[in-house]
């Protein structure tokens, strides 16, 4: 791969992961450890990862179970966790946290494929300003030593390139989409 076209790619890789980790947190019915992700739980006055103070499991289909390290954690992770933008109330036994997810309705499962849709839309929205700054990039070296066919094929892959990544953000989008929908 050209040299120019690397910066690029690399830049176009960034936003089709970052896709990848929005989606992982998207729950789907079933009990998914990543919906943890972003919490953060106050470890004495820091806050750090819910899955570095606890070990977390799923037991069942639609649980997750936090098991803390520390008994006196059990609180902490409990007011993190309602907090959050999780919208499940925990439960626990003094030593244990559970987290039950209950069946998604029919229209909680649209409301989430839309949101699949819009978080697809706004990597592909990132990919094509990763593509227009590159045409503009390469609108500039006219004039210097490259010419004006070579800008024109470093366009060409440019495009190349965007096609291939939005073909991926699309291929996310639908089995995250599928995912959701499947009861």
């Amino acid at each position: 791969m050209n040299e120019k076209l690397k910066v690029y790619d690399e830049k176009m890789t960034k936003s089709l992961k970052s896709l990848y980790s929005e989606l992982s947190t998207i729950r789907a019915g079933r009990a998914n450890p990543h919906v943890l992700d972003r919490i953060m739980v106050n470890y004495y006055g820091t806050p750090t990862p819910i899955q570095q103070v606890g070990n977390i499991s799923v037991p069942e289909a639609r649980m997750i179970q936090i098991q803390p390290w520390e008994k006196s954690m059990v609180k902490e992770i409990e007011k993190a966790i309602l907090t959050s933008d999780l919208g499940i109330n925990p439960t626990n036994d003094g030593t244990v946290i559970r987290l039950v997810f209950p069946e998604l309705t029919e229209d909680r499962r649209k409301e989430l494929a839309k949101d699949v849709k819009k978080k697809g839309e706004a990597a592909k929205v990132a990919v094509r300003n990763i593509r227009r700054d590159g045409n503009d990039a390469f609108k500039k070296l006219k004039g210097s030593d490259i010419s004006e066919d070579e800008i024109k094929d470093l366009e060409d892959e440019l495009q190349k390139l965007t096609d291939k990544y939005i073909k991926e953000v699309d291929k996310a989008v639908d089995e995250k989409t599928k995912e959701v929908m499947t009861v």
